[in-house]
Parts: C-alpha cells; sequence; structure tokens
C-alpha cells in the first residue's frame, strides 16, 4: 500500500523535487492532494502525471480556468479554491504525510492544520516556526503528529543527531548545533558595490536553484537568519549554542559538536531532493535520484565566520531571536514586505535590513501573540507599517 502524500507548493522547486521522488518510488508513494498559488499550466501538468484526487489553487480565476482544463481533459480531479482549499490539502484522509513547500507566512495555517489532523509534516516551510513556534509545536504535540525537518541544514542536523530523537526536544549529547551558510551570490562582492545589485543578480545563486524570494533571502542571508530561529525550536537549543559558519561549496550541509569533542557532519550533493526522500522514507534510506558525492572532485572546502556587515539580516534575526516575544514574527513580516519591493525595484539590495530594523524599533519588546489570530492580526499590522515605511522612502528619493 502506497503512503498518500500532500504538496502545499507542489509548483515550486521543493514541490517539483518531491513529485520526482514520488515518480522514482511508485509503489511506495502517491501523490493524493497538491496546492499552488495560480500556475494553471503548472498544475495541469501535476494532474495529468499523478491523477491526486483534489488541488487547491489560491488563486480564485486561477482554479476555474484549471477546472475547465481538467473537464477539457477527462480528469477527476476536484478543485478547492483559496484557503479553504489550503486547508483541504493539509487534512486529506488519504494523506499520511504532508510537504509544507509554501514560502512565507501563506503556509501557516495550512501547515497547523497538517499537525493537527496528526500527520507526518514534513517541514520545508521555516516561516511557520519563526511566526508560531510555540503554536506549531503545541500542535505537533497535541495532534499525535511527526515533525520532520526538510530545509537541508536542519534534515542534516537532524540526521546526525542521536537515534530515537524527536523534534521540540532538546538533544543529548550535544553541545552546539552548527548551521553552514553558501553566503550567496554576494559573498564576495566589494560592499560599496551591493547598493546596486539587481533582484536578477541577487536571485543567481551559485549552488542551489531556489524561488526568488528564498533566492533573495539567501543573499542577504536572512535565510540563515530564519532557519536560525527554526532551530531554536526544532532542537530545543539556546541561541548561544547555534552557530552560522559560511561554507561557500555547500558540500557540508550542517554539523553537530558533541559533548565529547566529535563533530559529526552530514555531506551531500547540493540538491533538495537528499532531505526530500530522507523525510519521506525516515528510518528508512531510499535512492532519490542524486548522485552520489565525489570528495576528489569537490576539492578543497572551506570554512569561514559570517561577516555581519555584509549581512546585516542576520545579524537581526539574531537579536530578534534573544529578544524573543513578537520579534521573530516582526523579523519575518517586514522582511517578506521589504523582499517583495526589492524584486518590484521599490527598494535598494541595502535598503531591506533596513526596512526590518525600522519594523523591529516600532514593535519594541511586545509579547509573543498567543492564539493565531493574534499572530495573523500582528503580522498585517507589521505589514502595513513595513509598506508605509518604504512608501515614505519612495517618496523622499522622488523629490530628492
Amino acid at each position: 500500500m502506497s503512503v498518500g502524500i500532500s504538496i502545499l507548493g507542489a509548483t515550486g522547486s521543493i514541490g517539483a523535487s518531491t513529485l520526482d521522488v514520488i515518480e522514482r518510488h511508485p509503489d511506495r508513494f502517491r501523490c493524493v492532494a497538491a496546492s499552488a498559488r495560480g500556475d494553471v499550466d503548472g498544475m495541469l501538468a501535476i494532474c495529468q502525471r499523478h491523477r491526486p484526487d483534489l488541488v487547491a489553487m489560491v488563486d480564485a480565476d486561477a482554479a476555474a480556468r484549471l477546472s475547465t482544463l481538467l473537464r477539457e481533459h477527462s480528469i477527476p480531479t476536484e478543485v478547492v479554491p483559496g484557503e479553504a482549499g489550503l486547508l483541504a490539502v493539509a487534512e486529506h484522509p488519504s494523506a499520511e504525510q504532508v510537504m509544507a513547500a509554501i514560502v512565507g507566512a501563506a503556509g501557516l495555517l495550512p501547515t497547523l492544520a497538517a499537525a493537527r489532523q496528526g500527520k507526518r509534516v514534513l517541514l520545508a516551510n521555516k516561516e511557520s516556526l519563526v511566526m508560531s513556534g510555540a503554536l506549531l509545536m503545541d500542535a505537533i504535540e497535541a495532534g499525535g503528529a511527526e515533525l520532520l525537518p526538510i530545509d537541508s541544514e536542519h534534515n542534516a542536523i537532524f540526521q546526525c543527531l542521536p537515534g530515537g530523537f524527536r523534534c521540540g526536544l532538546a538533544p543529548t549529547g550535544v553541545e552546539e548545533i552548527l548551521l553552514t551558510a553558501s553566503g550567496g551570490p554576494f559573498l564576495d562582492t566589494p560592499l560599496d558595490q551591493l547598493t546596486d545589485m539587481s533582484p536578477d543578480a541577487a536571485c543567481a545563486h551559485p549552488n542551489w536553484v531556489m524561488g526568488r524570494k528564498i533566492s533573495v533571502d539567501s543573499a542577504t542571508m536572512m535565510n540563515k537568519g530564519l532557519e536560525v530561529i527554526e532551530a531554536a525550536w526544532l532542537f530545543g537549543l539556546p541561541a548561544g549554542r547555534i552557530r552560522v559558519i559560511v561554507h561557500p561549496q555547500s558540500v557540508v550541509h550542517s554539523m553537530v559538536r558533541m559533548a565529547d569533542g566529535s563533530v559529526l557532519a552530514q555531506l551531500g550533493e547540493p540538491d533538495m531532493r537528499t532531505p526530500i526522500v530522507y523525510g519521506m522514507a525516515w528510518p528508512e534510506r531510499l535512492d532519490g535520484g542524486v548522485r552520489s558525492l565525489d570528495l576528489v572532485a569537490a576539492g578543497p572546502l572551506e570554512f569561514r565566520d559570517p561577516d555581519l556587515e555584509r549581512f546585516p539580516c542576520l545579524r537581526l534575526a539574531g537579536e530578534a531571536l534573544v529578544a524573543g516575544g513578537a520579534a521573530p514574527l516582526v523579523l519575518n513580516a517586514a522582511n517578506e514586505v521589504a523582499v517583495d519591493a526589492f524584486l518590484r525595484g521599490a527598494v535598494r539590495f541595502t535598503e531591506i535590513p533596513e526596512v526590518i530594523d525600522a519594523s523591529l524599533s516600532r514593535a519594541g519588546s511586545e509579547a509573543s501573540p498567543d492564539s493565531i489570530d493574534a499572530i495573523l492580526a500582528m503580522d498585517g499590522e507589521i505589514r502595513r507599517f513595513a509598506g508605509e515605511f518604504i512608501g515614505n522612502r519612495e517618496g523622499r528619493r522622488r523629490h530628492a
């Protein structure tokens, strides 16, 4: 009997890799439900190839177009629009596993829904933990769900930890977690040139193929900052025991330093199918279509401390983790607004951290919201503030 899998964010890079793994093991896995924002052609191709029971399209017009195309192709897949569709995908009764791969805050509600339904949650949406770590971990516990990290770094750490470890509990014998970071496309760019970097340049990651938002986060190293916050929730360790190390080759995906002085590392090609198939098959290991790592061909491996002058977003994320309360939520909301503005040409690359810093200052030391409604309300408030801050900056620039 095959394992049913729902994929939240099926037309993105993580979704495509998940579907590739499913195709390699049709006797083990089946895509029973999938979601996308508005990529009708991409979802039609998924329906033609995988015949899921149900798909969700966040955009209502896209849902209507897809429904028409499915009827024309005599494909009986049900289409549910909007947020209700995302929840239907997450809660699909035939889905034992849910790949949570929607980027940003939009993935929070369906990820929580999957946890409450007791699914195996394959977490590729770090923002869910950044925004509402306590709520999500409580939902995992209350629903009897399994939480397995899919980000390559957290998955590497999970692989290095003692057998029987469960996410959310401090692992025995671990002194420090070492999160590796490629440094992105601007690792060695002269600092005085960063202001003029274009969105296309920021999205040209040297090692990984990712969506544009995550690619910009990698260029600012906010992606790593969010991963530090995620790691604190996943592995039950304080900020002082989570360290970021720049490793441009992306061969060592992360490391764990043990109490006896040993350092355990997980190495592999920079291919997301490795953590994906590990999470889907755990505790077994299956072939995900990734070639074996040739250490000789990989050449010398380099490690260095991050330059916080070059990557102020990493510093801001670390400060938000230490501050606690609502700071991680504010950090994430402001970053999403700032990155979107950068991709639209409304702010310069070096202005992204300025928007985040202003939003954190605006929020002060507010306590963490204690309900999903309060979380979403604060998220919206910060987004409005960040948008106004950007708009005021644009206005001053036009009149300068």
